[in-house]
């Protein structure tokens, strides 16, 4: 429901479309490769999701538009934050903006993005840290130098949310230009007891300082406020059935706040033919509140519950320099990229556990309540600070990749990327300092053949690193702090062919090797060392883009296994890893009938997957259909209706652990207006 505005193309900047122009589903390159390059010469797996797909879905969070890329699943994150999995590595940290880390725990808005790109694989090289199965970057709108154009819409579904967009781009000069995007939307959902909000505001100023030079300012507000709901516990293996609108906690409590601030500035200078400079800097504050009394486990007369609180404040400053060479050296072309990178992130973290109170008129950790549709809670209070700590985190990064075309139907992809990390950490609770520092390297080397101008073969080889302490980096375990890095090796082998100018179809096989996990250390009791491993396997195909004149599609299917291949503190060997569904399959089209009117519907289906790595509790296979219809009154006034969940199924789409099982959306209806003007 988000509203879109079109501005002028510069040099370097894709073109905005403004709406009426159909621009289809295919995007041929990603911001996110930092080169330019296209993506029929990118050695690896890329989905690119547009604003035009986003406004035809009427998706206004990440999470959303992610359901229909194949090989991603998505965790329930706790009911607080963006959670995905990507070739079977679960992350709340591989998200980027505009090709920097923004990695707090938070849900993102899409209501300043013009497209979602999701780089599968490991992707350290250009990343850094993580991205073991591939990371996501929202790439954001921005400002236009040739006219003033603006839009708006409104929305309503049949849960009651609602939404109000406006999106404005003003030429203030002949070189400068400011977009301004905003966002309110009231949430609800089938869920007793849910509701929330959430304000965005996101302004944009372009300043051309020359005819070589771009300034790109940008500052994005977003405030979330919502309940937290865990979902519902699971009974005898599979998600508690009945009880699908039942708030398993207290709608009181149940409640989280999220304050991000994320201001960026973005320096594009070609200091000659073929050779640019672009420098990059981010400086993010997050500011986030949540409690929650969640579900542990269930009988087919009650069911037991715990809860806490948690809070966490961090900064993020990050600064980026990438100079990009397109050349040649005789006969040989380059697209050669060297950079830089300094990051420093300080968090600060705290949690209370919830206590209940009993009828001796103690308090408890844990209460047993009957099973009922409104579930009746003891009163409750909370501990003194359970967790209390300081962590400041250090990497400084250098890397150069060459994409060498040393025939015209032959290219070679090489580079290496070295990292310097440290982390520092204080426990406000018993004094310790535990702090480590790691130096790695992640090379990544890439083969492509095109028999054809429009057809690609390829072969890619990664690694990728993961410091012991999580992906969030919130505290250092003393335990962990001698222990080397997670370590991520991805092998693929692909294709990509441009069937059409607007239509694509690729194909991939893939491995991922994780090692380094840690285990307990039987000869040294609460201490640990590095003998796990797993490894995902898989085969991916997907079509974007425009299938006939009035035709867009996009299909994609994943089929996926993977299992431990030596035992972890968590699983033996040879037991099945969670979240990791062996087929998935999605599509979405859109028919236009007329100029005026169009038709869509999209289809997602996942098979059986485990909540968890403990495989005792299965979540059922699924099939869900969305339906769409599009009117446009006039050039500049459109209607859109989208039906979600078509048939009515009932569903588990994702969990957080056995007992925090989400429960899908019931049949629902969003109605949408957009103007532009």
């Amino acid at each position: 429901m988000t509203a879109r505005a079109g501005g002028a193309d510069t040099d370097d900047q894709a073109p905005i479309i403004v709406t009426g122009q159909r621009d289809g589903y295919v995007i041929d390159q990603a911001d996110a490769t930092k080169t330019g390059t296209p993506l029929l010469d990118t050695p690896q797996s890329v989905t690119t999701i547009g604003r035009q797909q986003l406004n035809d879905q009427a998706v206004e969070a990440l999470n959303d538009a992610l359901r229909y890329v194949p090989g991603v699943t998505l965790g329930q994150g706790e009911g607080h934050r963006d959670q995905i999995v990507l070739r079977g590595q679960s992350s709340t940290a591989d998200f980027f903006l505009d090709g920097l880390r923004d990695d707090a725990q938070y849900y993102r808005p899409l209501f300043n993005t013009e497209r979602v790109e999701v780089l599968k694989g490991a992707n350290a090289l250009l990343f850094g840290r993580g991205g073991g199965g591939g990371i996501v970057n929202r790439v954001s709108k921005s400002a236009g130098f040739s006219r003033t154009v603006g839009g708006a819409s409104i929305g309503i579904d049949t849960f009651g949310a609602w939404s109000l967009a406006g999106d404005a781009n003003v030429v203030l000069a002949d070189q400068v230009a400011l977009r301004i995007n905003g966002i309110y939307e009231k949430l609800a959902n089938h869920r007793d007891g849910y509701d929330g909000h959430f304000i965005g505001l996101a302004p944009t100023l372009g300043v051309k300082l020359g005819q070589a030079t771009t300034l790109t300012l940008a500052y994005e507000f977003g405030r979330d406020d919502r309940v937290i709901d865990r979902g519902v516990p699971s009974l005898g293996g599979t998600p508690l059935t009945g009880y699908d609108r039942t708030l398993f906690g207290s709608p009181r409590l149940n409640r989280g706040t999220v304050d991000a601030h994320i201001a960026r500035a973005r320096l594009d200078h070609e200091l000659a033919d073929g050779l640019t400079l672009s420098v990059a800097g981010m400086f993010a504050g997050y500011d986030k509140l949540y409690a929650n009394v969640l579900p542990a486990s269930a009988t087919a007369a009650t069911v037991t519950l715990s809860g806490y609180e948690s809070a966490t404040q961090r900064t993020n400053a990050i600064g980026q320099v990438n100079l990009v060479w397109k050349g040649h050296t005789g006969t040989i072309a380059h697209t050669l990229l060297a950079g830089i990178e300094g990051a420093s992130q300080i968090s600060d973290a705290t949690r209370r556990n919830v206590l209940f109170a009993t009828g001796t008129g103690g308090t408890s950790a844990a209460t047993t309540v009957p099973l009922a549709q409104s579930l009746a809670l003891p009163a409750t209070s909370f501990t003194g600070l359970v967790t209390d700590s300081h962590t400041r985190v250090r990497s400084l990064s250098a890397y150069v990749q060459d994409q060498i075309e040393l025939l015209p139907f032959l290219q070679v992809i090489a580079g290496v990327r070295h990292d310097r990390f440290e982390i520092a950490a204080i426990n406000r609770l018993n004094a310790s300092t535990p702090n480590r520092t790691d130096s790695k390297w992640s090379p990544r080397l890439g083969l492509v053949i095109k028999p054809q101008q429009h057809l690609s073969l390829y072969a890619s080889y990664a690694r990728s690193f993961l410091p012991q302490s999580g992906d969030q980096f919130s505290t250092l375990d003393p335990a962990y702090q001698s222990l080397d890095p997670e370590a991520f090796r991805n092998l693929e082998l692909g294709a990509k062919w441009e069937v059409a100018p607007a239509l694509v179809v690729t194909a991939a096989a893939f491995q991922v090797d994780r090692s380094n996990t840690r285990v307990a250390d039987p000869a040294n009791p609460g201490f640990f060392v590095l003998t796990g491993a797993s490894r995902v396997k898989g085969l991916e195909a997907a079509l974007s883009g425009r299938i006939a004149r009035r035709w867009s599609a996009t299909l994609g299917y994943t089929y996926q296994e993977g299992e431990i291949r030596q035992a972890t503190s968590a699983a033996p060997a040879g037991r099945q890893l969670d979240k990791l569904p062996h087929h998935q399959f999605s599509a979405w089209t859109r028919y236009d009938l007329s100029d005026r009117l169009g038709l869509g519907l999209g289809v997602v289906h996942q098979s059986g997957q485990f909540a968890t790595i403990s495989n005792a509790v299965t979540l059922p296979g699924f099939t869900r259909i969305d339906a769409s219809a599009f009117y446009d009154i006039s050039d500049r006034f459109s209607l859109q209706l989208n039906v979600e969940n078509l048939a009515d199924t009932r569903y588990y789409p994702s969990a957080h652990t056995d007992n925090n099982i989400a429960t899908g959306e019931p049949i629902n209806a969003r109605l949408t207006a957009r103007i532009t003007f």
